[in-house]
């Protein structure tokens, strides 16, 4: 039996990479590697992640998988594609989590509930097909690590949608109209950076808590009518 190391926390950001985000993939790779600084500030709540990096567009690409961030020097960089195809984003997070958390019981650790931010800027190209791959991941019969998600939309993405992708209102967030794209992207970043320290602390001090901040320049999606 793997020996008792304690309790982590997966968290997967879950980016868009579609050619729509061209203009702001800098700011969003920025705040990457700003989060990234924060976290080795914090050692000890950053032993207890582990962070994966999902680009999707038309298909997944896997920019980073279940990281100590401890040891990594630089975090890998999103890059744009194609389409918007959220069920890509989401067949890969149903293959990936199961799996990964398999192998983190394996090494001994404890493992959280898994918790995805999923950042978009548009519609998904691939209305309705999508919510089959969804439902099947955020189902905890179905899938019994079903992750928290966290969704932000930014430009063409509509608040219905990103409730839709939430898996609580709360969790729910869209960027306030006339907001500029780059400026959206940096508060997101923000506050996904004191999401997942104030998280990792609670996981360090042995509390079940997901800490969510909504980023600033954001609004709930369920108070958009």
């Amino acid at each position: 039996m793997a020996e008792n190391l304690g309790n982590v926390l997966p968290v997967y950001v879950v980016a868009d990479e579609s050619g729509s985000m061209a203009p702001v993939v800098g700011e969003l790779n920025a705040g990457l590697a700003e989060l990234h600084r924060a976290l080795l500030r914090e050692p000890m709540a950053a032993a207890k992640v582990r962070f994966t990096i999902l680009g999707f567009s038309v298909d997944v690409q896997t920019r980073l998988s279940l990281a100590d961030l401890r040891t990594e020097a630089a975090l890998p960089v999103l890059s744009t594609r194609s389409s918007t195809n959220y069920g890509a984003a989401f067949e890969a997070l149903l293959s990936q989590i199961p799996t990964d958390v398999a192998a983190l019981k394996e090494q001994g650790y404890a493992v959280y509930r898994p918790a995805v931010f999923f950042l978009t800027d548009g519609q998904p190209t691939d209305e309705p097909a999508w919510r089959d791959s969804y439902n099947r991941l955020v189902d905890r019969e179905t899938t019994p690590a079903a992750p928290n998600i966290i969704a932000c939309g930014i430009g063409g993405a509509r608040a219905r949608t990103i409730l839709d992708v939430a898996t609580r209102p709360e969790f729910a967030f869209v960027a306030t109209p006339g907001v500029e794209l780059g400026l959206a992207i940096a508060e997101f970043s923000v506050a996904l950076t004191k999401s997942i320290v104030a998280s990792a602390r609670a996981v360090a001090a042995d509390k079940t808590e997901l800490v969510v901040e909504r980023p600033s320049s954001f609004v709930m999606a369920v108070d958009v009518v």
